[in-house]
């Protein structure tokens, strides 16, 4: 029940739609059923009759009552549809809404608990069929107890000995649908995880659509989403069979307690009453249909809810403190004996005993072999990442006691893993400064080497890009993604590994760009080439989460032993190309 309420509590302004919906459909029943009673009526006035003349008066009342209940039970009807639709629609949407605001308050960790194939179910799939029981639940968790109800006690002002029938078949309803459930949800809930492992393959194909046509793997693609999406049919098959017997148990019910009556009170009651209350069977047994088509839609959707109410309650592993610090000062950064792994259970730590000062305004170059924790490091000054032991300052103050939105406004990042959303250059620019000029824009893309290619686009700055950034090369989006860093007017700078797809002439071009803009900025760049990081006023050499050897590129030349590995292989590969 808590679960459920976390989850409709996402009605919020649409709570008089979810409100009037029951009510409505309430009114609808009720109305509906006074219409047996005055078909009785007029059964038993007929049968009664004998020789005398129809009484006009009494059957045009009747039938006016018959229209006036009718059309009043319609008018209930189409309002209840009409309300629930607005509710479901909303209720639909702002839990989408809260899903996703809950997202962006993840960390690094909390999301990488979560798969992006996952996620995206949850907020499609899973919120789909909560939405489907939640309409369901409204239009009928009261519409049938109501008819339920009402239907019983007048049937049991017409015999009381009739009654015992639908007494019987209650409790056989009960216990069928009870083990409908046990045996349904398991397979449910195993098909609602499958989804995600399908769409998995999905988008890992689509952005590696490239990759799969020239290594021609097509159709060891269709093989592998053949194989999750069979078992995902197997899953849902099973489920969906076991939900399927809930039909044949409600109509063996049904007929067999219309025959009861009509058996049992054929020489005890009136043909009108006996009409009156294989009417009032039905209802009460539709009523209990009804009631077992919400229970079925609970019992599927009992998986979405667990895994919506799962990200919903996920609690941020990093988030502001209280009396947080509003301003950073300046670009100073200094790590104190930091540690950090990803996995506490892990036995071996991805960054050891860190402990490294860069002063405000400095250059400083971070290089190391790929899996040497070059990323981590860097990943803890922005707190994207909490250490484990240790403290990381910046500007004096540790990044702890930062509101993180002030925090993160002051480290610029750029990603190994450049990601451009869809829209023009110019609206991903801004992302850096919402506000820039087309001026401050166009000095940003000079520094970062992207003025040459926008220019010699058809539409230039205003050129579309699309989802990912696919029409541009991966040269390109290293270029726009810097200047959209520089835009963002930081008081830390950091490349990771950024110019990995541009040729050394570029990237050579924009380190000198870079080193004559806003000198007080402090610069780090995360490499693995030398060329990138030598003019640094000091490199760190990083190994397997240690910093093995610091300085400037000569004084590394002459005493780190790595360094000159680095330098003279790299220098080798340069020579034969």
């Amino acid at each position: 029940m808590k679960k459920i309420m976390t989850l409709y509590k996402s009605v919020g302004k649409y709570w008089p739609f979810a409100v009037l919906t029951p009510l409505f459909m309430v009114g609808e029943a009720i109305l509906e059923l006074q219409i047996p009673g005055r078909i009785s009526n007029i059964i038993t006035y007929l049968q009664n009759l004998g020789e005398q003349p129809i009484d006009s008066a009494f059957m045009w009342g009747e039938a006016l009552w018959l229209i006036v209940f009718s059309l009043a039970s319609m008018a209930c009807g189409v309002l209840g549809a009409l309300f629930g639709s607005r509710a479901s629609a909303g209720f639909s949407a702002n839990l989408k809404n809260r899903l996703f605001r809950k997202v962006q308050t993840f960390s690094f960790s909390n999301i990488d608990k979560y798969s992006s194939s996952s996620l995206i179910t949850r907020m499609n799939t899973d919120v789909q069929w909560v939405n489907m029981s939640f309409s369901m639940s409204i239009r009928m968790i009261f519409r049938s107890p109501t008819i339920f109800a009402y239907a019983l006690i007048k049937a049991s002002r017409i015999s009381k000995d009739l009654m015992l029938v639908y007494l019987i078949a209650i409790p056989i309803l009960v216990v069928g649908l009870t083990l409908i459930h046990v045996f349904a949800h398991p397979q449910f809930e195993a098909g609602v995880k499958k989804v995600d492992k399908v769409n998995e393959v999905v988008e890992e194909n689509v952005r590696g659509v490239r990759v799969v046509k020239s290594f021609t793997r097509e159709e060891d693609e269709i093989k592998k989403f053949d194989r999750e999406n069979n078992l995902l049919y197997k899953y849902f098959k099973r489920g969906q069979t076991i939900v399927q017997f809930t039909s044949p148990l409600m109509m063996i019910a049904i007929y067999t307690v219309i025959l009861l009556i009509v058996i049992i009170g054929v020489n005890r009651i009136e043909s009108g009453q006996i009409y009156e209350m294989v009417t009032y069977s039905l209802n009460i047994l539709i009523a209990l249909n009804m009631l077992s088509m919400v229970f079925t839609f609970m019992v599927i959707s009992k998986p979405s809810r667990e895994r919506i109410y799962e990200v919903l309650t996920e609690v941020p592993t990093i988030k502001s403190p209280e009396n947080a610090v509003e301003e950073v000062k300046d670009g100073s950064v200094e790590f104190k004996n930091v540690f950090f792994k990803y996995n506490l259970e892990s036995e071996k730590y991805v960054l050891n005993n860190i402990n490294l000062k860069i002063n405000s305004g400095e250059t400083v170059g971070i290089l190391g072999t790929t899996g040497s924790s070059k990323t981590t490091l860097i990943s803890l000054i922005a707190r994207l990442y909490d250490t484990l032991d240790g403290d990381v300052l910046v500007g004096g103050v540790n990044v702890k006691d930062y509101d993180l939105e002030v925090l993160r406004d002051a480290v610029s990042v750029v990603l190994q893993k450049n990601q451009l959303f869809s829209g023009s250059i110019i609206d991903n620019l801004r992302w850096g400064k919402e506000d820039a000029t087309l001026d401050e824009i166009k000095e940003a893309c000079k520094i970062a080497q992207a003025s040459s290619f926008i220019e010699a686009m058809p539409n230039k700055y205003e050129s579309k890009i699309e989802q990912g950034g696919s029409n541009v090369s991966g040269g390109q989006k290293q270029r726009l993604c810097i200047a959209r860093a520089i835009l963002k007017d930081p008081k830390i700078l950091i490349l990771d590994d950024s110019m990995s797809a541009v040729d050394t002439k570029t990237d050579a071009l924009i380190r000198a760009g870079l080193k004559e803009y806003k000198k007080d900025i402090t610069k780090i760049i995360v490499a693995q080439r030398y060329m990138s990081v030598q003019d640094a006023d000091k490199i760190i050499i990083i190994d397997n989460g240690e910093i093995i050897d610091c300085g400037t590129h000569e004084e590394l030349l002459k005493s780190s032993k790595t360094y000159q590995e680095i330098y003279h292989s790299q220098n080798q590969e340069a020579s034969h190309e």
